[in-house]
């Protein structure tokens, strides 16, 4: 590197230094970032998150240089192009980006900016006294009129779709309608891990669904070892239980008396022979049968009846005689 001014040499040190030591390296875009903004981002990230500013061929020589030591990290210098910065952390990609769409906020368009989506300008009432506000927001092709002595949007309208230019015009009438179409914040364009490179459109992921899926699919992998019967650490108590379960039931159901089953067997045996004795005459029983039929030994049903059931009921007759005698 002779000829090469000795502060860019110390700056590819650094980077060098950065790349062997971070397990994940990452590459951010920082267009459009204002300084103070980019302050505070570092702020929040600091201590969790090492973010560099340097230029791009600084970057790709330090990356250059540590290629042999990591396998295809040399790779993300593809993604270095406009403002961009290196990102090194113990974090995971997954979270690493998660942290990085954290430093998202929304911010008014300034004119120049490409659409991030579709900019649309709904149907309504708006803040303004009628007046040369009109004409504005026709120039900037929102259609506004004078209606009952307020200025309204005629209609909702794309007034900039995806990927089009804002032009100065509507970017000052979107802020004076507070209309902020505009994202800024660090954007992770690829991250690298243990010889793994991951791109944004794969780390850009719901977490709780994907945990979700994560527990479904534990959940039927379980299942499956216990249906195929298949010993795992996490599935061994089931197993057992069910083979309990399963040795009880045939050991019931032929009969076959063990310590366990003796106590089911004979409450079974009580109930069929309650069954068949309630069937017979109340005579061919003794008493311990009769009693626990609910028969006294004199043959009666001891069952309890209400006072209407003990008392016989009159006949008409029976009445009729009784109002005579009165």
């Amino acid at each position: 590197m002779d000829g090469i001014p000795i502060w860019k040499k110390n700056e590819v040190e650094r980077l060098t230094k950065l790349l062997e030591n971070s397990p994940v390296v990452g590459i951010v875009d920082i267009e459009g970032i204002p300084s103070l903004q980019m302050q505070q981002m570092r702020g929040k990230l600091r201590g969790s998150v090492n973010l560099t500013v340097s230029r791009n061929t600084l970057i790709e020589k330090a990356l250059e240089d540590v290629s042999e030591d990591r396998e295809n990290l040399e790779k993300i210098k593809d993604y270095l192009s406009g403002q961009t910065a290196l990102v090194t952390t113990d974090f995971n990609p997954f979270k690493l980006f998660k942290k990085m769409e954290a430093t998202k906020t929304k911010a008014p368009a300034r004119g120049g900016e490409v659409a991030p989506k579709n900019i649309k300008v709904e149907k309504g009432d708006t803040p303004f006294k009628p007046g040369p506000i009109v004409g504005d927001l026709q120039k900037a092709g929102i259609p506004a009129s004078i209606q009952g002595g307020k200025v309204v949007i005629n209609k909702t309208k794309v007034v900039v779709k995806e990927g089009e230019e804002i032009s100065k015009d509507l970017a000052t009438m979107l802020t004076r309608l507070k209309i902020q179409p505009i994202t800024v914040g660090l954007d992770l364009r690829v991250t690298y891990e243990e010889g793994n490179l991951y791109e944004k459109e794969i780390l850009d992921i719901d977490s709780s669904e994907f945990e979700e899926q994560i527990k479904q699919g534990a959940l039927a992998a379980f299942n499956l070892s216990v249906n195929a019967e298949y010993p795992t650490k996490s599935n061994i108590k089931s197993l057992i239980m069910k083979a309990h379960n399963d040795a009880f039931s045939l050991a019931l159901n032929s009969d076959i008396i063990t310590d366990e089953t003796i106590k089911l067997k004979l409450s079974q045996a009580q109930r069929d022979m309650l069954g068949i004795a309630a069937k017979l005459n109340p005579e061919a029983l003794d008493d311990e049968l009769l009693k626990q039929l609910g028969i006294d030994v004199k043959g009666n049903d001891t069952t309890e009846h209400s006072e209407d059931e003990k008392e016989p009921k009159k006949d008409k007759s029976d009445e009729i005689n009784e109002e005579e005698q009165e």
